[in-house]
């Protein structure tokens, strides 16, 4: 026989990894509070000091938050987007639109040439989602629906280490900036253009029209300067 007892760090190891499964999936979302330590060592079959050097395993990783008096909350998605968001908190609003610009564009190059069928549709499900949002009025609506429409774009591109570096940083500009919802103060920046060049696999239109989104969202910061060679944004105009 080749049973060995089980170590107790291998069994806080296991424990980890199934707390972290339900953070990046989606389980327990970032803001969100986890259930109690009681509920935690029950659920798990295991007891509560293990739950308890888990939890501050993944604290001291910056993925969980204790709030003391008021229990344990999900700070972010992993390590990442734990850095990231640290770096970002002491970041100009536009540094940050700087970057997503870069990641935006890139993607949407890609998407264009790499997309299925089934992106182009969660694409056009994604923007006719997003504009509901934004006739409507819903602040809160639109930033997640803007946000879902650009990560869509992001994983037609396929490339599973850009949309995990977009998610990440999506995550932690949402939690640093409100996912810049202050834009709902200015018109509408139109985003049809960019879903019908990556529908008709049209790598440079898709370029440019993320370019102008993007830039004209620059320009309602403050003095800004354009990136070299970028396309100049369409004027704005009400939705």
């Amino acid at each position: 026989m080749t049973l060995r007892t089980a170590r107790r760090s291998s069994l806080v190891d296991q424990v980890i990894e199934q707390l972290r499964a339900e953070i990046t999936g989606g389980s327990w979302p970032v803001g969100g509070k986890i259930p109690a330590e009681p509920v935690l060592s029950e659920t798990l079959g295991v007891g509560r000091n293990t739950v308890r050097e888990a939890v501050r395993a993944l604290t001291h990783a910056g993925l969980l938050e204790s709030r003391q008096g008021d229990g344990t909350y999900v700070r972010a998605t992993s390590e990442l987007s734990s850095a990231v968001r640290r770096r970002l908190e002491t970041a100009e609003l536009v540094e940050i639109l700087e970057v997503r610009r870069g990641l935006e564009v890139e993607a949407a190059r890609l998407a264009a040439a790499r997309r299925t069928d089934a992106d182009v549709a969660a694409i056009t499900g994604a923007l006719a989602r997003r504009d509901a949002a934004w006739a409507a009025g819903e602040h809160t609506a639109f930033v997640e629906a803007d946000l879902a429409f650009h990560t869509t774009v992001v994983e037609a591109t396929h490339n599973r280490v850009l949309t995990d570096l977009y998610r990440d940083f999506s995550t932690a500009l949402r939690a640093s900036i409100g996912a810049a919802g202050s834009l709902l103060e200015h018109p509408d920046v139109p985003h049809g253009p960019i879903a019908a060049a990556v529908e008709a696999g049209d790598a440079a239109a898709a370029v440019q029209a993320t370019h102008a989104c993007l830039d004209q969202i620059l320009a309602s910061t403050g003095p800004w300067n354009a990136a070299p060679g970028a396309p100049p944004a369409p004027e704005e105009r009400e939705p």
